[in-house]
């Protein structure tokens, strides 16, 4: 699966930062960027166009949702994920891996598989590797990813040995399970490796050299931001980040808190993806350049300037934070649409302020400005 499918365009001279392209069958993708999440096919509350408008290249979905509904019958015979839902640009899907993780109490693991319990209905279902990869197949996204075992925090050193052995093991299932035919519509698909390792060092170095022994056109590290402390996380991107291959993209899972971005981006990560700007916006919390802003607080009930100044996103040009507030306590539907847009808008444009510093030469100083402000941190 030796695919050229990532370009670096810049290398920053302040820290491994780095910008890059990855191709895909829909079009190319510049990094560093962000993908909102939508698992079942739609971003909670926001539209394919505004997704558009906001500046979205690619998205979200998860393949186990999306088996057990509507299901890959229906997907496949509507010509795959992106006709289904009407979203014509770039699609990755995640495994079923993560349920492992969220879904502690209605799965079974095996060395062959998984069997889950429905938490829709209760019917059972058993999750191989080839069942995932031929799942995301008939989805048809254009990066697809290995189903592996995400393992919970805090865990054992034996549970992530354990979790590793057995995330490799699948991982060359899924390699030699994309080698099989597919939809037509799958052509051209991107199968990506995922390190796991919990937060051991030796076994997250040793999980990254096994799955790059295998193969794959990009690389994931699974298995963080699911509980561990920051500086956790930070310790196992410097300590894994540098040995990730050069040329090929990576993909840092579930990370989507702005002083996060930074920090990875920082460490040499490319990809991210986060459920916080949809489900932080739905409780009344948005991103905002002067910090968090908690908008259903008394503060601003008459408050009429933008959620965020320095924003040019639709909400903050036609809306002020004590409408927004009034909404809230309404329990109006568009409050919830408001600030996840916003949320969403604001961090691909992050996205876009950190490439450009990295063009620039300019990151650790832009880093610093934006961290100074965002800190001060409004409630």
């Amino acid at each position: 699966m030796n695919v050229k499918n990532f370009k670096l365009t810049r290398k920053s001279k302040e820290c491994a930062a780095r910008a890059g392209i990855l191709k895909t069958a829909r079009g190319e993708i510049e990094t560093p960027v962000f993908m909102p999440v939508g698992t079942q096919g739609t971003v909670k509350s926001v539209s394919n166009r505004e997704l558009e408008e906001a500046g979205a290249r690619i998205i979200l979905s998860n393949s186990y949702h999306l088996y057990l509904r509507p299901g890959t019958e229906i997907i496949e015979q509507a010509g795959g994920i992106n006709r289904f839902i009407g979203w014509k640009r770039p699609m990755l899907t995640d495994s079923g891996g993560f349920q492992i993780f969220s879904l502690q109490t209605l799965r079974r693991i095996r060395d062959e598989g998984v069997e889950f319990q429905s938490h829709i209905d209760g019917s059972k279902h058993f999750f191989t590797p080839e069942k995932s990869v031929e799942v995301q197949k008939k989805i048809g996204a254009d990066i697809i990813m290995c189903f592996d075992e995400c393992a919970p925090y805090p865990c054992t050193k034996e549970y992530a040995a354990r979790s590793v052995d057995l995330s490799v093991k699948w991982a060359q299932r899924c390699r030699q399970a994309m080698e099989k035919p597919g939809p037509s519509y799958g052509k051209g698909q991107l199968l990506f490796g995922i390190v796991q390792g919990s937060v051991y060092l030796d076994l997250r170095k040793e999980s990254l050299e096994r799955t790059v022994d295998i193969g794959f056109p990009g690389y994931a590290i699974g298995g963080l931001s699911v509980g561990e402390p920051k500086d956790e996380m930070i310790s196992v991107l410097d300590a894994v980040s540098p040995l990730m291959p050069e040329d090929k993209p990576r993909y840092l899972m579930g990370v989507g808190m702005p002083e996060d971005l930074w920090d990875a981006v920082e460490r040499g990560m490319d990809m991210f993806d986060c459920v916080l700007p949809t489900r932080n916006g739905r409780n009344g919390q948005a991103f905002a350049s002067c910090g968090k802003v908690n908008i259903k607080n008394a503060e601003y009930v008459r408050d009429f300037g933008p959620l965020d100044p320095e924003c040019d996103c639709p909400v903050c040009r036609g809306y002020s934070r004590a409408y927004i507030n009034h909404l809230f306590r309404s329990q109006e539907l568009l409050a919830l649409r408001l600030l996840s847009l916003h949320n969403i808008y604001f961090l691909i444009r992050l996205l876009e302020i950190i490439r450009k510093s990295i063009e620039t030469d300019t990151f650790i100083s832009s880093k610093k400005a934006f961290l100074s402000k965002y800190a001060k941190d409004e409630t």
